[in-house]
């Protein structure tokens, strides 16, 4: 399940555009509409969940930040489903892992973004 910021709108778009491509449509959620029981039936807190995106397998394995991206796109078919293999091995995943600062750090400046996504 990969869980996100419900209250970004760019998170809120990026997880719709998985959703699409994977068909996971109960396999995406925002940290919002988990709720603090949903989160913690996963292993997550509110805080753990309002500082990064998170992948959690069928095992109860947890990744964070831009390996949880990287996990998402692994479910997709064809060049994403590559592309998320890839971007868990070095030296992609270091640029992954910057990529994600700077979209977390930079996120309510890009396009579907709102105020939430200041914070």
């Amino acid at each position: 399940m990969l869980v996100y910021d419900g209250d970004c709108g760019f998170c809120t778009a990026s997880a719709r555009w998985l959703e699409r491509r994977t068909g996971h449509a109960g396999r995406i959620a925002s940290a919002q509409g988990l709720g603090r029981a949903g989160l913690a039936d996963l292993g997550l807190t509110v805080e753990d969940a309002a500082r990064a995106a998170w992948w959690i397998d069928a095992g109860g394995r947890a990744w964070r930040g831009h390996l949880a991206v990287a996990q998402a796109l692994r479910t997709c078919p064809g060049p994403f489903g590559c592309l998320g293999a890839l971007a868990t091995r070095p030296p992609l995943s270091w640029l992954g892992a910057g990529v994600y600062r700077l979209v977390v750090r930079w996120r309510h400046l890009l396009p579907g973004a709102t105020d939430a996504c200041r914070g």
